[in-house]
């Protein structure tokens, strides 16, 4: 017991004193942010303590600094790597893919790269053992599975970024219900299901708040990949969450030190990315979304 102790003391030791070392050699001083970022900066909603099954109830996270950020490895377009492919499998209807094809469209704006959708897969590349029948007699798939033995295996052409979208339900592991989505961040793939997002119909009302949910789940996990950590500066959709309900209530928008954070490796036009998601959510009905483009722009038109 006694070595056992001390092999894990110095297992930690060790480990503490190669990220100490780490940061001595590669530590890279934030530079002050540009005028766009304080601008906007006012229009961030500050968080509220969180309540009893929120994200930050149950996960006390310690945030992420922009020095932080630029502190830790994490994925750059290239002229090798720059484009975000969208991987459908399954079989959609007419408004299903439609709403496959907005995700793209968003996708493309919100992270300013090139976005595309690849040719529909089959569900029957899921085998048997990596499927059940879940509580309310829905088959589910095993995320892990299509992460590991389907998506693992694709290499599209210059892509930084792959995701799965499924109409399928999905979990994790034996002993979870469900799950809205599974990503490796390491590998640049994810997976996403729509089956929860909507009723059955998928029309009027509920077509936009189907598409509102994709968009902020689909932003989230590939914002993960480009090395954006959970959010606990603001409301933003890089905020953590445990059920759809919390992510009905989180925004959209990036918050200003998010957008920060991801434009310091992108370099793409910050004003130009804000006046086409602008003209993006008018074009689509989505006012509340809208509005949050609109109070960004006015604070800088004067600029």
């Amino acid at each position: 017991m006694k070595k056992l102790f001390f092999l894990l003391c110095v297992i930690l030791c060790s480990c503490q004193s190669n990220k100490e070392e780490k940061t001595k050699t590669n530590h890279i001083q934030a530079p002050p942010p540009a005028p766009y970022f304080t601008d906007i900066k006012v229009n961030d909603v500050k968080l509220g303590k969180p309540a009893y099954g929120d994200w930050l109830f149950s996960h006390k996270e310690k945030g992420q600094s922009f020095e932080q950020f630029l502190n830790t490895k994490h994925i750059v377009p290239t002229k090798e790597e720059n484009i975000i492919y969208l991987q459908p499998m399954g079989k959609f209807n007419s408004l299903q893919t439609k709403q496959i094809e907005l995700i793209r469209q968003y996708l493309e704006i919100f992270f300013q790269l090139e976005t595309k959708v690849l040719s529909t897969v089959s569900n029957d590349v899921v085998p048997k053992q990596a499927r059940r029948i879940g509580d309310m007699g829905q088959e589910q798939f095993l995320a892990g599975y299509i992460l590991d033995s389907v998506l693992k295996k694709e290499k599209p052409h210059k892509g930084i970024a792959l995701m799965a979208i499924t109409e399928k339900d999905l979990y994790p592991k034996p002993e979870w219900n469900f799950v809205f989505g599974l990503a490796s961040y390491r590998d640049k793939i994810a997976v996403s299901s729509i089956y929860r997002l909507h009723d059955e119909n998928l029309e009027g009302a509920d077509f936009s708040v189907c598409l509102e949910r994709l968009l902020k789940i689909c932003s989230h996990e590939i914002g993960h990949m480009f090395g954006l950590r959970h959010c606990i500066e603001a409301n933003c959709v890089m905020n953590g969450t445990n059920s759809i309900a919390e992510t009905d209530m989180h925004s959209i928008r990036l918050c200003s030190l998010c957008q920060l954070k991801l434009q310091s490796g992108f370099n793409y036009d910050n004003v130009k990315r804000l006046k086409d998601l602008e003209k993006y959510f008018k074009e689509n009905n989505l006012v509340e979304d809208l509005e949050l483009m609109q109070k960004d722009l006015e604070k800088i038109k004067n600029k």
